[in-house]
């Protein structure tokens, strides 16, 4: 729809029935913000955190609980999120729960006004947590709505405006949202690793949290491996430094000479954001290097997909992608099911891998890959979290599994 076109309009439940009588593009009473989609969809509701304008792709994220961690995922990079959970913000916002320094989702969609924290942990409002960071939201929105669109349609790049008290009529002119929501190139394509990967060297030993006694210090590690940061998050590394590796980081754009020089037992390719043939330009000849060197090597997400390309696959933009912590996946080795937590909207085409990579890990939701093995070589990847933070625990065991090739690479040597 041109940006000229007479766009559908939804609104909060108090301003429904008032929007309903009104002309399509008219504010409705008391809304100070508005989600404005590509094709001219809007839907009007109060404004939470930082009065601004974003634009990104639209998805939405089916967990119920760890919004904080979601918003500081730096997976999330170019995306506005839709919970599809009401209750946000009921837990409040606190300094430990974060996934990065600073944030990478744009903005949020809620159901419901958020709420006074309830919540032992919680130091501040989630609505403070937002303003502190320059993220914008919008609350009173029929987010079941939305995710149905998003459903059926896919993730559609929209415009999200908190406005400026007093310029509400001028910030929320449809048109204008519309316009700026068209005009976004969209993720496919985009190489967004590199806004979000450390610039320097960096190690890591900080373990994971404990009920009274908060992150812990790796004393005595066994191991030493080398991640790199397409977008890493925090609980990833934590999840490292328990299983006894000290974790030096490097930057998306490291050479395999700057990987090897630290002479790790092991490799780690990090979760991101993007599109993975993007990033790919020039972390694929990275990777191959490494794979060359039969070290062992474990990829999530972003890095399970560029790991495919360096093996001679492809990899495509999912009609809806997987964003929640609900997800079934099939280990196709053990028969087991593990619920994962997802975020992700590209995938590997499993036809375009060569006949030595296997497929270990499938979706039970449409079937797509989710996991891959080189069967000349200790190197594997998973399509999904296997660190949570939201999310359940059902594959902490990939971790052991990494850390079983690492134990069998050193007795070679």
């Amino acid at each position: 729809m041109s940006a000229s076109a007479t766009p559908t309009v939804h609104a909060g439940p108090k301003a429904a029935r008032a929007a309903s009588r009104r002309p399509a593009m008219e504010r409705p009473p008391g809304a100070t913000a508005a989600l404005v989609l590509s094709d001219g969809t809007i839907f009007w509701g109060a404004g939470i955190g930082a009065r601004r304008t974003v634009v990104g792709e639209v998805c939405f994220n089916t967990s119920i609980t760890g919004y904080q961690e979601i918003m500081t995922d730096p997976s999330y990079a170019g995306q506005i999120i839709n919970f599809t959970f009401p209750h946000v913000g009921n837990v409040g916002a606190n300094a430990e729960d974060i996934e990065t320094g600073t944030p990478a989702a744009l903005g949020c969609v809620l159901r419901q006004a958020i709420t006074e924290p309830s919540n032992y942990r919680a130091t501040r409002n989630f609505n403070d947590w937002l303003v502190s960071n320059n993220l914008p939201g919008v609350t009173g929105v029929d987010t079941r709505r939305l995710t149905r669109l998003i459903r059926d349609q896919g993730p559609p790049n929209g415009a999200l405006c908190f406005a400026a008290a007093g310029r509400e009529d001028e910030d929320l002119a449809p048109v204008r949202l519309q316009k700026v929501a068209v005009e976004w190139p969209g993720l496919e394509g985009m190489d967004l690793a590199k806004d979000v990967s450390c610039r320097q060297t960096y190690s890591w030993t900080e373990t994971g949290w404990r009920f009274g006694q908060g992150y812990g210090t790796l004393e005595k590690p066994a191991y030493h491996v080398v991640a790199i940061d397409y977008g890493i998050k925090r609980n990833i590394l934590r999840c490292l430094a328990d299983a006894g590796c000290r974790v030096t980081v490097v930057p998306a754009n490291a050479t395999a000479e700057d990987v090897l020089r630290h002479k790790p037992d092991g490799i780690f390719l990090a979760n991101g954001p993007g599109d993975p043939a993007a990033t790919g330009e020039y972390a694929v000849p990275t990777i191959r290097k490494l794979v060359d060197t039969g070290l062992p090597i474990f990829g999530i997400c972003l890095g399970h997909q560029m790991l495919g390309l360096a093996l001679g696959g492809k990899t495509a933009k999912m009609d809806r992608g997987h964003r929640g912590a609900n997800h079934p996946v099939k280990d196709l080795e053990t028969g087991k099911v593990e619920i994962t937590s997802q975020n992700h909207g590209f995938v590997v085409v499993p036809e375009s891998l060569p006949k030595n990579v296997t497929k270990t890990h499938v979706s039970l939701f449409d079937g797509s890959l989710e996991g891959l093995k080189l069967e000349d070589k200790p190197v594997f990847s998973v399509q999904y979290h296997p660190e949570a933070s939201p999310g359940p625990r059902d594959s902490h065991y990939l971790f052991k599994r990494f850390i079983g090739l690492i134990e069998k690479s050193k007795q070679k040597k």
